[in-house]
């Protein structure tokens, strides 16, 4: 197997920004969260591992709860890693 990366892009308002950021954390397979302010200046970036959760996580979300009350809106950057199965081909000659 292999990984695959990709992106998706959020426009979050600063009052629901912890809560989106919580529930991707649960659909999982997440290994960055950046946050951008309405300039496309970068408020924080979290590269997240796997196995971090819960209370490894809870100063992040802390700066993040401090970062949503000073933002009226942001962008959120999540970095999704999926697994894919390669195929081989066998080619006779």
């Amino acid at each position: 197997m292999t990984e695959k990366t990709r992106t998706e892009e959020f426009q979050v308002s600063g009052d629901r920004l912890v809560g989106k950021i919580k529930e991707l954390l649960h659909e999982g397979n997440i290994r960055r969260v950046t946050i951008q302010n309405e300039d496309g200046r970068v408020l924080i970036d979290i590269p997240l591992y796997l196995g971090v959760v819960g209370a490894l996580l809870a100063p992040q979300l802390a700066a993040i709860g401090a970062i949503a009350a000073l933002v009226t809106k942001c962008t959120l950057i999540v970095e999704k890693v999926e697994e894919v199965e390669q195929e081989e081909e066998t080619k006779e000659k």
